[in-house]
């Protein structure tokens, strides 16, 4: 059962995630939108796009599941602090879809943190070395 949350919880964090991929990378008005109102565009909207996906790719892979939830965490809490400082919860018309969003990568991530942590403690054990 923990192997099947595991997944939906990595495939619904990695797919959201890896999904607002082409609107950074080709440039949509949307995106561009965004990190000009939080001063970002266009490093923050590239440079916010690798560390996606990286962690999206990390999410999937089973070695680096904790590493790429630990990743995830620390990429969308930028997003989240952006929208609830800067932003706000809307935007342009979006009805919080960005946000609510966010939110959900946010607790796969934790969870999967949570699910995962011993795989974490060990790769930055080794890092560390």
């Amino acid at each position: 059962m923990k192997n099947i949350i595991s997944w939906i919880l990595r495939l619904a964090a990695a797919l959201i995630l890896l999904q607002t991929l082409f609107f950074k990378f080709t440039g949509a008005p949307e995106s561009i939108y965004i990190f000009e109102q939080v001063g970002m565009e266009p490093w923050g909207r590239f440079g916010s796009g690798v560390a996606e996906l990286i962690a999206s790719i990390l999410l999937l892979l089973p070695r680096t599941v904790g590493l790429g939830a630990l990743m995830g965490v620390g990429v969308i809490s930028g997003a989240i602090f952006f929208h609830l400082t800067s932003l706000g919860i809307e935007v342009q018309g979006d009805g919080g879809l960005l946000f609510y969003l966010a939110v959900v990568v946010f607790v796969c991530c934790i969870i999967l943190l949570k699910l995962y942590w011993n795989q974490v403690r060990n790769i930055l054990t080794l890092i560390t070395k």
